[in-house]
């Protein structure tokens, strides 16, 4: 009887491993979606983000499903505090990003259009050091009055970045799919050594290149959301694209496709679950927002190569402000630096750093204005503020300028800073407002023949986001730069010292 009863466990163990190894045609795999992040330690106090974080969450996936993904929908080499700092002789410019992606294996990255805020030779060397595949269907490098593929250059041999990407899955029993995707870029960037090909006639162009070789087509892009459902207008056959360029979560349904972009800085991501019927060719793709917070333990590799970088941060940023960690500041309500916010309305925060402009030369000015894409960290300042979080605020720093202009000019100004709403020439301001249509200064309407001296930071004295806005314009009359000795040297340190002061 014992000998039955071993015989038929035998038969029985054996039928289940059949029926296991048995390909049913279906197959399972698993997206982990990252888009504008710039900070590779958590933020808001260690409170969320910090990729050693996702690379817990990344591992966790790969033990649910080896054949999980990894992916960056744009912007992540610039900006950042860090980047802007010097190591062995040169700009740090996202190489401490390469670094830790390298260390999470990324498998796919998408061009961000601030990857063009580097200049060339700071872009390839970071192109260089990937060890991870980039794509783009529709952005290409400019040489000699022509253009060619960005590359990767490694031991001497040249790897173009390609403009669509695939990969062959095959799950444990065999099933076997097929996945392309292809990936557009915004052209919000223009710089000399890069063109930008027509969006939806190169993302067209790039899934008909692949439709056929491929089970899948998904997007990884960075543009807008309205420029994305464009893309699946046109394209209604991809089920997902996974994107950049908003900074704020969504998911937006399109016809039988989705659209799905996390919150800047990893303070979210999106887990992509996805099932494909090889028989059916039908696709189901569940999709899971994930919140990046200090519940989820930091992965030790990545935690490591972090820490590293950030003790770095930490002895350069006294090279700037004596003790970086010191609070200058307690707030009860939130500072609003949002992106969705500092782009589009006047902000507690846009008020703090104006006013700080101002201080900068003892209020000896009738007012002052910032563009909002100076404001960089994306995010609100709660409770307790130190000086290194100003400098995350405004990463680039740079001097305020003094300037005196006429009326006439100002007031063109601050027409132009309104109509550019939603992007980073919209104007912080202080000491100016719009009461019934009219811009009053220290409340009184604008004399177009008066001169007025107004604060500003000298990047809006180059004239890219307000192209008549330089000194070349014959009303901008004459432009103080400060001293090195004196607070408006760096916008940073002036709101530091402001804020010590309430």
């Amino acid at each position: 009887m014992l000998k039955l009863i071993k015989s038929l466990l035998c038969l029985f163990s054996l039928t289940v491993l059949l029926s296991c190894s048995q390909d049913d045609r279906k197959i399972d795999f698993t997206f982990l979606q990252l888009n504008d992040v710039y900070e590779i330690a958590p933020i808001q106090g260690g409170k969320f983000g910090g990729m050693a974080r996702v690379e817990t969450v990344h591992q966790q996936l790969l033990q649910e499903n080896n054949n999980t993904m990894l992916f960056m929908a744009g912007d992540f080499l610039n900006p950042s505090l860090l980047g802007t700092l010097k190591y062995e002789g040169e700009r740090i410019r996202g190489k401490q990003m390469i670094e830790v992606m390298n260390a999470m294996q990324f498998d796919l990255v998408a061009f961000g259009n601030h990857e063009f805020d580097l200049k060339k030779p700071d872009l390839q060397k970071r192109l260089n050091e990937s060890q991870f595949e980039w794509i783009s269907s529709n952005v290409l490098e400019k040489v000699d009055g022509g253009s060619m593929p960005f590359y990767s250059e490694r031991n001497g041999v040249k790897h173009p970045v390609s403009d669509t990407f695939i990969k062959e899955l095959t799950d444990v029993d065999g099933t076997k799919v097929t996945i392309g995707f292809i990936s557009v870029c915004i052209d919000s960037n223009p710089k000399e050594y890069v063109l930008y090909k027509e969006m939806f006639q190169e993302a067209q162009r790039a899934f008909k290149s692949i439709q056929s070789k491929v089970d899948i087509v998904f997007g990884l892009t960075h543009g807008t959301i309205a420029q994305d459902k464009k893309l699946l207008e046109l394209l209604p056959n991809i089920p997902l694209i996974m994107g950049g360029h908003e900074h704020t979560n969504m998911l937006v349904p399109v016809g039988d496709s989705k659209i799905t972009k996390a919150d800047a800085n990893a303070k979210t991501a999106y887990i992509h679950r996805i099932s494909f019927d090889t028989s059916t060719k039908k696709v189901v793709v569940r999709s899971e927002l994930k919140g990046i917070n200090a519940s989820i333990p930091t992965d030790k590799k990545v935690g490591a190569l972090v820490d590293t970088w950030q003790l770095l941060l930490q002895s350069k940023i006294k090279d700037l402000i004596a003790q970086p960690n010191a609070v200058i500041y307690t707030t009860e309500t939130p500072l609003n630096a949002r992106d969705a916010f500092i782009r589009s309305v006047q902000t507690n925060m846009g008020a703090i750093i104006t006013k700080a402009m101002s201080f900068a030369y003892d209020d000896a000015v009738d007012c002052a204005l910032v563009n909002g894409g100076s404001i960089r960290i994306d995010d609100e300042l709660k409770g307790a503020i130190t000086a290194v979080d100003i400098f995350r605020v405004l990463p680039y720093g740079g001097p305020v300028l003094k300037v005196d202009l006429k009326g006439s000019l100002l007031k063109k100004v601050l027409n132009y800073g309104v109509s550019a709403a939603g992007t980073g020439a919209y104007l912080q301001r202080y000491n100016v407002k719009k009461v019934g249509g009219v811009w009053k200064v220290q409340g009184k309407t604008i004399n177009p023949n008066k001169t007025y001296v107004v604060a500003f930071s000298d990047y809006l004295l180059k004239g890219l986001d307000i192209p008549f806005l330089s000194e070349k314009n014959n009303k901008v009359l004459k432009v103080y730069h400060p001293k090195p000795t004196e607070k408006a040297i760096d916008i940073r340190k002036a709101v530091v010292l402001f804020l010590e002061t309430l």
